[in-house]
């Protein structure tokens, strides 16, 4: 008896050993082993109401997909419900002959779950009245699977002991952003739904000569016809040139005259300063009497009523230096999801950095240039990045930048979109007594992937540090 306990003893001791986790694994297994949100109930009722009521069927398919199904037989007859829908006309009701005949046709009539399951579903819904909280349901359920998903996939990448943390980060949180975003991950389309869209997009153009963000600036959006989403828009020009301030009155006009939200990276100028300026170039106030505090009253009151309503805009400032593309792209993420921002600005591209080692700056700035392009794409905005010219316009007679002359340029000609040039020929005749000044400014378009290039005749007002139109009689010949 006392033989039979001391060897029943050590194996109650192994026993519990073995009970305990041993490896970290088990906690994206733990996820995966519980059972993931469904609601049979609800998915078989959105079925249901889409063969009774052919009514509530734009919204259901505006709502789900059939990836929004748990169960698979769901999945298969969800689709060929609505594949019957396109192809059914206007006067005619569904029924279950139709849908037995489509998956027959499929070859998916047994995966379906064949007859027995097929007449249920009708059966199983109240009324269809209430497919909209049916649909309602399976959407919930559809995303807090993705989120789960998500999560296990974020815990995978956080254990993974290789890569840059900052890139992992970035990764965490962009498969965050797509879950709440109730993003769907990119795929190939046929060429007949894209046609279907563009020729959706080529409607809306039809009569606006203006189908991007508008600049403010009349013969700029002629020529490009607004800043436009997804795109690489590089403003580049050396430095006095007035980039800075071009870009900055363009991003007031949309944040403050067409009241779209913007938001600004300045990591150059505070924001502070950046916000002094501003106001300045949109009350037409000496910038440099500010500074030094001469004002009289007028002034004082022309500040005051442009403040407030400069203050209305949806406009937003960052001044964090030295971000990396990674933290930029993270920051526009956020805000973008909370403001639904519409244009990024980035002042300016070489003040950037990667944030860890790197073969040449050129290597660098041409990885910057390609998350820059990435963030555009992803955030679906136009992304404006200011960029230093190199000293070649300096040394040629003729002044006027290149392409060329960008600096460190690395792939920026290449990722960009769009690459307009900042020229103000009196900066080169500053010393000049002389020389009879003109205020004239060139936005030279050296590169439009969508449209012509050519030159775009501004004024600059110095001391309000602002861009305008040009009157026709005062555009050079």
């Amino acid at each position: 008896m006392s033989s039979q306990k001391q060897n029943q003893k050590p194996q109650k001791n192994n026993s519990s050993k073995a009970e305990a986790p041993a490896q970290r694994s088990s906690d994206s297994d733990l996820i995966q082993a519980k059972s993931l949100p469904e609601s049979f109930e609800a998915e078989v009722s959105v079925l249901g109401s889409m063969i009774l009521d052919r009514n509530c069927v734009n919204d259901i398919v505006q709502k789900l997909s059939p990836e929004s199904f748990y169960r698979p037989e769901n999945r298969i007859i969800y689709d060929a419900l609505v594949s019957l829908y396109e192809q059914l006309p206007p006067d005619k009701n569904m029924d279950l002959v139709l849908i037995k005949n489509e998956l027959l046709r499929r070859k998916q009539f047994e995966d379906a779950g064949g007859q027995d399951y097929l007449k249920k579903i009708p059966a199983s819904v109240a009324t269809p009245a209430n497919a909209e909280y049916y649909t309602k349901i399976v959407h919930e359920k559809f995303i807090l699977r993705q989120l789960i998903n998500t999560v296990s996939e974020v815990l995978d990448l956080a254990y993974d002991p290789g890569g840059e943390i900052s890139e992992k980060l970035d990764q965490a949180e962009k498969k965050i952003f797509e879950v709440t975003g109730e993003r769907v991950s990119g795929e190939a389309e046929s060429m007949r739904d894209l046609l279907v869209k563009a020729f959706e997009e080529i409607d809306k153009r039809t009569g606006e000569a203006i189908t991007g963000i508008p600049t403010g600036f009349t013969k700029l959006d002629t020529m490009t016809t607004g800043l436009h989403e997804g795109e690489l828009i590089i403003m580049a020009g050396r430095p006095s040139m007035g980039k800075t301030s071009f870009a900055m009155n363009i991003a007031e006009h949309i944040g403050a005259d067409e009241e779209q939200p913007v938001l600004i990276f300045s990591l150059e100028m505070g924001r502070l300063q950046l916000a002094e300026r501003m106001l300045c170039s949109r009350g037409m106030i000496d910038s440099q009497a500010v500074r030094r505090g001469v004002m009289d009253s007028d002034v004082f009151q022309e500040l005051l009523d442009t403040s407030e309503n400069l203050s209305q805009a949806p406009i937003f400032i960052d001044d964090t230096p030295g971000m990396t593309p990674l933290e930029i792209r993270a920051k526009a993420r956020r805000l973008k999801a909370q403001y639904d921002i519409k244009a990024v600005f980035v002042d300016y591209l070489q003040l950037m950095t990667l944030g860890g080692r790197v073969e040449s700056r050129q290597n660098e700035i041409s990885a910057i240039s390609r998350q820059l392009k990435a963030m555009a794409r992803e955030l679906d905005v136009p992304v404006v990045v200011l960029s230093q010219l190199n000293r070649a316009a300096e040394q040629r007679e003729d002044h006027r930048p290149r392409m060329s002359d960008l600096r460190e340029s690395g792939s920026i000609e290449q990722d960009a979109d769009v690459v307009m040039l900042i020229h103000r020929e009196d900066y080169y005749h500053r010393q000049e007594a002389e020389y009879e000044f003109d205020n004239q400014a060139e936005i030279i378009i050296a590169k439009q992937r969508n449209g012509p290039t050519g030159i775009v005749n501004l004024k600059f007002h110095g001391e309000f540090t602002r861009f305008d139109n040009i009157s026709t009689v005062d555009e050079p010949f």
